[in-house]
């Protein structure tokens, strides 16, 4: 029973699966498409930012002149979130500002989802890349003892360069894992930023779609 216990465990060694080269060419693969959605993000937000402020100052002068219209094309002139979700509200601003709240939510759900495309990517790569490196880290030191056992001659040597070897595939999976951390909590505040500023400029139009709805109704009588 032992032998062929010992026969399964050196068969299942000697598997591909069970070196630890293949663990650092998937950490690699890793980091390569982590850098690619970084750069890619990096050029989304950069190419959809909005100065908030200044459109808040103007969407409010239009609507306080009833030029609904006008706002309405300003806010087309640019792709971001803040802009999308008002333009949403603007677009049923004459069924009154329940509809054009419901609006304005589901909006925000579509263009959230946007902005937050490939970050799950990140986040799951920086919680299990450490894992993955650890993974390799263990195959390694299962490869060395297995050494040491077939030339024990050579004992020191082979156990200390076959660990020193796994070791590399814990360090690289930290050095795959931090960068993807880092770039995960900045794209997550930019989005919460432009969040806030698009909830903000939602609020301008809905305070004067409710200031306006009683005096038509006042007008109406």
């Amino acid at each position: 029973m032992q032998h062929a216990s010992g026969g399964l465990v050196q068969t299942l060694l000697g598997l591909p699966v069970f070196r630890s080269e293949w663990v650092l060419y998937l950490l690699l693969g890793l980091s390569l498409a982590s850098v690619a959605v970084m750069v890619e993000r990096w050029f989304f937000y950069r190419s959809h930012r909005v100065d908030a402020d200044a459109l808040r100052t103007k969407l409010a002068g239009l609507l306080a002149a009833g030029d609904f219209q006008g706002a309405a094309k300003t806010m087309q002139g640019h792709d971001s979130l803040e802009t999308n979700i008002v333009l949403a509200g603007l677009q049923a601003y004459e069924l009154g500002p329940e509809s054009a709240e419901e609006l304005i939510a589901g909006a925000l759900g579509k263009e959230k989802a946007r902005y937050e495309k490939r970050l799950n990517f990140l986040a799951t790569l920086a919680s299990n890349a450490p894992y993955v490196g650890l993974f390799g880290t263990v195959l390694g030191i299962v490869r060395s003892f297995r050494d040491l056992a077939a030339n024990m001659a050579d004992a020191s040597s082979a156990v200390m360069a076959g660990i020193a070897e796994s070791l590399i595939a814990t360090a690289v999976g930290l050095l795959v894992a931090i960068p993807a951390v880092v770039a995960f909590n900045v794209f997550k505040a930019r989005v919460k930023n432009s969040v806030t500023d698009g909830q903000m400029l939602a609020r301008t139009l809905m305070s004067q779609l409710k200031a306006v709805e009683p005096a038509a109704r006042q007008a109406a009588e």
